[in-house]
């Protein structure tokens, strides 16, 4: 059974490489561009693992981890922050609204796909 995985990038560039390293090691991918597309697709399905940047216009990351979590379907979905975004106040406020990980951007595929294998097996 193949891994279900929605990236939320503002960034379609960033979205790229994201998805070309999951594919590569065999996850399904669906690909949003901002918080307010990755809701709405999580809404209608159900994802394995959601890996969102923090910074973006229109519902940021924050904030659709936030709501996520407010959903009985991702309540102890694995959701993982892949931003620039490197202060200690960041993390804090994606710990309280239930962000499982935090990757630094840039990335090497390596650590990113080996944060993933922890969180989903």
């Amino acid at each position: 059974m193949s891994v279900h995985a929605l990236i939320v990038d503002d960034s379609k560039s960033m979205r790229s490489v994201v998805r070309l390293t999951l594919t590569d090691v065999g996850y399904e991918v669906t690909e949003a561009c901002d918080g307010n597309e990755a809701l709405s697709l999580a809404k209608k399905h159900k994802y394995d693992v959601v890996i969102t940047d923090v910074d973006m216009p229109g519902k940021d990351g924050l904030t659709l981890i936030k709501e996520l979590r407010e959903t009985s379907n991702y309540r102890h979905t694995p959701i993982l922050t892949l931003t620039t975004q490197i202060g200690d106040v960041k993390k804090s406020q994606g710990r309280l609204v239930g962000a499982t990980g935090w990757v630094t951007k840039p990335f090497s595929p390596k650590k990113l796909t080996d944060v993933l294998a922890k969180l989903v097996g």
